[in-house]
């Protein structure tokens, strides 16, 4: 049980730990300056005005290229409010502190807008988007940036294809505020007819990412894909699925120069289930001789997520396709090398044509015909879903609706009944 004096010992040790941080307290995103605090030694608070004078390009020698740094500047107001006001008297005195300092706020924004700095502020709105957006990619280093190419890549095709928005496909250049609605509603159904399966909503959702991010940066003001999205039955399993005889004919196909690693890691991922983010990083350490097990984190919920990992069990016929581990014991050696996924789906797609399967095949179709045709095979869904490292049974519903229209079109392909 705490005495009154450990919790004021913790209770300095937290003021303590405070002292020297800054935060802003602006609620609205286009305030500039914004207002901040900076929290003293004494009990006491600074407040002080945030400029950002937008983004210029450094070269970070770490990164052996050149990256986006934001500018600012502060300015102290040389007014103070009490940390932990006390008496009625403390609370009066901030509050009136507070309402000045915003006052000043306001009126610093109003001689920034007409200042130099502003002016640059309002010309860095003026840069061509598209380059802006490629930047926006340079210096991206999240695993999903192969999707935000793609969001760039549909955007310029948006306006090669679309004759109202001809004019930005022959100029290679539109300005942020040239984006508006009306815009981003004929993106988003252009995206609809280009891409299948939920691939729409994802080069879109990418595609958000981006305008947040140059609204975050002043480069814009108004989002112009507010109100506009995507709506997609998550129900629905919009991709092609390989039956187990097609896979069979696959299995049995080969072409000149194939790579042997992309060929089993598909075969491997067709019989487990595995995304292709989980399969290029799996290490024979994951890889359970003994019991016949494959135990993994996937990759998509890792570290956000109870239910990342993932147990599957494994016969014989499996064990022996991946072989032993290496003589050496390096058990953190990867089982399938593979290059690049755009790599492996050029591979993919030449070795389906030559299959003679008249599908639209990418390598995530690997999971979902494993789930579909082991549910087909009397699996239940919460089998399925255990085996696929869902967290719950919403996102498995899609494969049985799939197999109850797999089912629908075997009756219906039966010939007719003539008395």
């Amino acid at each position: 049980m705490q005495t009154k004096e450990t919790k004021s010992n913790n209770n300095m040790a937290k003021k303590d730990s405070n002292v020297g941080k800054t935060y802003l307290i602006s609620k609205d995103d286009t305030d500039n300056p914004k207002l901040g605090i900076k929290v003293l030694s004494d009990g006491r608070e600074s407040l002080y005005l945030d400029y950002y004078l937008g983004y210029r390009m450094q070269y970070d020698e770490a990164k052996d290229k050149e990256v986006a740094v934001k500018d600012r500047k502060r300015e102290s107001l040389k007014l103070y409010l009490w940390q932990a006001p006390r008496t009625p008297i403390e609370r009066k005195q901030n509050k009136e502190t507070l309402e000045l300092a915003k006052k000043i706020r306001f009126e610093r924004g109003q001689e920034f807008l007409e200042s130099g700095e502003g002016y640059r502020l309002k010309k860095d709105r003026k840069i061509n988007f598209l380059d802006y957006f490629q930047t926006y990619i340079d210096n991206y280093t999240k695993k999903d940036i192969r999707m935000v190419q793609i969001a760039l890549s549909r955007f310029k095709d948006f306006f090669t294809d679309t004759p109202e928005y001809n004019r930005f496909d022959k100029s290679k250049s539109i300005q942020p505020d040239q984006l508006n609605k009306d815009m981003m509603i004929a993106f988003a159904e252009y995206l609809q007819t280009r891409s299948k399966g939920e691939g729409a909503k994802s080069i879109y959702q990418r595609f958000k990412k981006v305008i947040n991010y140059a609204i975050e940066h002043d480069v814009m003001i108004k989002n112009p894909c507010l109100g506009v999205i995507i709506k997609v039955d998550d129900q629905i399993l919009r991709k092609d699925i390989l039956s187990l005889e097609e896979e069979q004919t696959l299995i049995a196909t080969h072409y000149a120069n194939e790579n042997p690693n992309i060929r089993r890691a598909f075969i491997f991922c067709l019989y487990c289930g595995l995304r292709f983010c989980d399969v290029k990083d799996l290490t024979y350490r994951n890889i359970d001789y003994s019991n016949e097990l494959l135990k993994f984190e996937q990759n998509k919920t890792k570290g956000h997520s109870v239910n990342s990992g993932v147990v599957i069990p494994l016969n014989d016929n499996l064990i022996t396709f991946i072989g032993e581990a290496p003589e050496d014991d390096n058990l953190d050696a990867l089982v399938f090398p593979l290059p690049s996924y755009e790599a492996c789906g050029k591979a993919l797609r030449r070795w389906v044509k030559r299959a003679g399967i008249n599908k639209h095949i990418s390598w995530h179709c690997a999971r979902h015909s494993f789930a579909t045709n082991i549910l087909n095979n009397g699996a239940n869904i919460k089998t399925t879903a255990t085996l696929l490292g869902h967290s719950g049974l919403k996102h498995t519903e899609k494969y049985v609706r799939a197999v109850d229209a797999l089912k629908q079109e075997a009756i219906n392909s039966l010939p007719e009944i003539k008395l």
